[in-house]
């Protein structure tokens, strides 16, 4: 008995097709948030554009990932978690529950965190205060989705894509690196030490877990395969282009800087670039911590009722990613730091998501005529084994130094 429920339609109209344009624009909200922005602008600051080649390959492959989570919502009208949790015994389906929450709360964690920084930094919010704020905001717009329809958030995503990336195109005008340091940027290298750590860094950051089981749920209702490719697409080529600028920005304004705090970045900014320069990067800091909140509590709840069925309160929910994120402000810890690793975290936790997702997509059953084809699953079959790799270097590394 196959799952799939898509079938094939007559064409549609351009104006029609536009209008399903929208859910990979949420999803990629995660791609820039404090995370991304935090790890690319260090690998800039630290290796200048070296890592450059690493922000481009991970986005290369970040777009038919989210376009397979797209295609498996759409064809069978059930998010990964479901397909999984109809697949696995009760004790793997709590196990991949436990790790997907994890996943979900450490990245709701860290974006709650950018936007604390951020509120302090821009109007001398108090930390828990701003940590406060930051959920009550995700929580509020959620809740405007609930409301007001999905439109609403993808507007939301839309307009803040915009205002981070006019953000560092702003700030790439004043000092950018000459174009011979773009172009060996390309070249896959891992110069010096703790290269390899960012550069896990920004896979996780780039190829986030929590974004595909988001993207398998916005998609259940969404069921033209067109649309939901040039949706991708779009998004990708646009969260893409931003965490480029990004690892850009780090090269070309503070390459040579050293500092484990957003303040440091900041008055780097100032100091090199100009006052303005430090208020946009701020208010990208913002923007990124509040919208990409929002995805972070969404992913939880996917992940939850797919594997669980249950769903727990949105209240309950925000309190238990708030109060790590309170108590980590007022102990006043490294925040880039932290948020490094929380990327480094993802990166080891992908295989987990990517494998089930390829599996799935590669079912007939499951998907039908819109199975995978022989060169789709080669390529995430080498995308796998790579994530897989560089987890395998990087703990290595990290254990017998």
């Amino acid at each position: 008995m196959t799952t799939a429920r898509l079938a094939p339609s007559p064409p549609r109209s351009r104006r029609s097709s536009v209008r399903l344009l929208g859910p990979a624009f949420v999803a990629a909200i995660a791609y820039v948030d404090p995370g991304n922005l935090v790890t690319n602008v260090t690998a800039g600051a630290e290796f200048g554009t070296a890592l450059l080649w690493v922000v481009v390959l991970a986005t290369l492959v970040a777009g038919p990932v989210q376009y397979l989570a797209a295609k498996l919502g759409a064809t069978t009208g059930l998010t990964l978690p479901q397909l999984v949790a109809k697949r696995c015994s009760p004790p793997w389906r709590v196990a991949y529950w436990l790790q997907a929450e994890a996943v979900a709360i450490a990245t709701d964690v860290a974006e709650v965190i950018g936007a604390a920084f951020a509120m302090y930094l821009l109007f001398g919010v108090p930390l828990p205060v701003g940590g406060v704020v930051a959920a009550v905001v995700g929580g509020a717009m959620l809740a405007a989705g609930d409301r007001l329809g999905e439109r609403f958030l993808q507007g939301v995503a839309l307009v803040s894509l915009c205002a981070i990336g006019g953000a560092f195109l702003f700030c790439l005008t004043y000092r950018t690196p000459p174009l011979h340091a773009l172009g060996t940027g390309m070249v896959p290298t891992l110069p010096g030490d703790g290269a390899l750590y960012l550069a896990a860094g920004i896979v996780g950051a780039t190829i986030m877990p929590h974004a595909i089981h988001v993207h398998s749920a916005l998609a259940q209702t969404h069921q033209r395969l067109r649309a939901h490719r040039a949706d991708v697409f779009l998004a990708m080529l646009f969260a893409g282009s931003i965490n480029a600028a990004m690892v850009v920005v780090g090269a070309g304004a503070l390459h040579g800087l050293s500092g484990d705090d957003f303040g440091d970045i900041a008055r780097g900014l100032s100091e090199r670039v100009g006052g303005a320069a430090q208020t946009a990067f701020l208010v990208a800091l913002l923007v990124s911590g509040l919208t990409s909140t929002a995805v972070g509590t969404q992913s939880g709840e996917v992940v939850m009722s797919g594997l669980m069925r249950r769903r727990m309160p949105r209240s309950l929910r925000r309190l238990i990613t708030v109060a790590p994120a309170v108590a980590l402000l007022a102990a006043g810890v490294s925040p880039v730091g932290a948020l490094i690793m929380s990327q480094v975290v993802l990166a080891i936790g992908l295989p987990l998501v990517l494998i089930p997702l390829g599996l799935l997509t590669s079912s007939r059953r499951v998907m039908g005529e819109h199975v995978n084809s022989l060169a789709v699953k080669a390529g995430l079959g080498a995308a796998i084994a790579a994530v897989t790799l560089l987890d395998a270097a990087l703990l290595l590394e990290q254990f017998f130094p």
